[in-house]
């Protein structure tokens, strides 16, 4: 194990120092784009403003015989267009795959500092964000790089979520994880082909009722309610990611079309702790907006409960309900977004009041 005093040291001569925080712009969304597709990469410009985070899709999605135009594509986005404020991410091919190698280094050598944070999927322990680190590190060196590339770990597998802690720890460089639920499903032999969101079949159902002899009627009609087959997955790496200091996101909603179940999947994840979410078509990233920025009303709830507890300490009676050191806590966790996303997007600040 390396010490503590070496973690924070660069892994190569001449690459950057590792970062000691991780920082929290905006992330309300992670809006996949195919970089193989010409005509997408000609919308870049004008959806890079509309997002948070726009990434750079290199693995799944992506025939094998446009790896190669997807990262070219990728360089090309990099080298041409001027991102401003949004983050803008690559998600590269797993590690035991034959374009990795070849992603890496392209997007260390060839993206210049356009790119923030690579994507590495299918993380299943600490020892492939061991890899990845080094690796980065000597490219970084290579490259010239004054400021170190961030990693996003995806959890796919089984061995990754039992492993969530360890590689949550693994490196300085990461930056968050993201759930990645078709994987997980088929790595689990979970009986499910819908990608994220829940399950008809996944439920839970009402007491039977006592019949006119005062038996219980299994047949007699009982209300179900659908359960999230993601809710442990979620809690357990909003845990690990917390107590490490990176970041949670929901991933993909696979049915487009319906934005309503998006959306519920969406808020489910935020109130659990996560701070985006994936889309995967442009009507989701409005989806994301509303359900990751917090609701006005809260917001506003929040502040006064704030300005209420004067200096945090003791308890006192808002409207009827009690607020004490624990909830002013909560409250600052509301407002504090809501500035931080205020600062990016002025319609939102004014909906604040800020």
């Amino acid at each position: 194990m390396r010490p503590a005093k070496d973690f924070f040291r660069p892994l190569a001569v001449g690459a950057p120092t590792p970062p000691s925080e991780i920082p929290f712009p905006p992330s309300r969304m992670i809006h996949f784009f195919p970089p193989s597709n010409e005509k997408m990469r000609s919308k870049v410009p004008q959806i890079a403003p509309t997002v948070d985070i726009l990434l750079a899709n290199l693995e799944d999605g992506v025939p094998a015989d446009q790896k190669e135009a997807a990262r070219a594509g990728m360089v090309e986005v990099a080298q041409e267009v001027d991102f401003g404020q949004t983050q803008f991410w690559t998600r590269v091919n797993s590690l035991d795959s034959p374009w990795c190698l070849d992603d890496l280094t392209a997007a260390v050598l060839e993206c210049g500092d356009a790119l923030d944070v690579i994507m590495i999927p299918k993380v299943e322990g600490p020892e492939d964000i061991h890899y990845v680190d080094r690796l980065l590190a000597q490219l970084e060196a290579k490259a010239g790089r004054t400021e170190p590339l961030l990693v996003h770990a995806i959890l796919e597998t089984a061995r990754g979520v039992s492993n969530v802690e360890e590689i949550c720890a693994a490196s300085p460089r990461m930056q968050g994880l993201s759930l990645g639920p078709a994987d997980l499903a088929a790595n689990r032999r979970m009986k499910t082909t819908r990608v994220g969101g829940g399950h008809p079949g996944y439920l839970v159902r009402e007491d039977p009722p006592a019949g006119d002899d005062g038996e219980t009627d299994i047949g007699a009609a009982r209300d179900t309610h659908q359960q999230d087959l993601w809710h442990y997955t979620i809690a357990r790496m909003v845990d690990a990611c917390v107590a490490n200091g990176i970041l949670p996101f929901y991933g993909p909603f696979g049915d487009i079309k319906d934005t309503v179940a998006c959306e519920d999947q969406f808020r489910n994840a935020y109130l659990l702790g996560c701070v985006g979410a994936w889309s995967l078509h442009p009507v989701q990233i409005d989806v994301a907006k509303k359900v990751f920025s917090p609701d006005p009303a809260e917001v506003a709830h929040a502040q006064r409960v704030i300005d209420a507890m004067g200096d945090g300490t003791g308890a006192l009676m808002l409207d009827g309900k009690m607020e004490d050191d624990a909830s002013v806590k909560q409250c600052h966790v509301v407002v504090e977004l809501a500035k931080r996303l205020s600062e990016r997007d002025p319609d939102l600040a004014a909906t604040y009041g800020f």
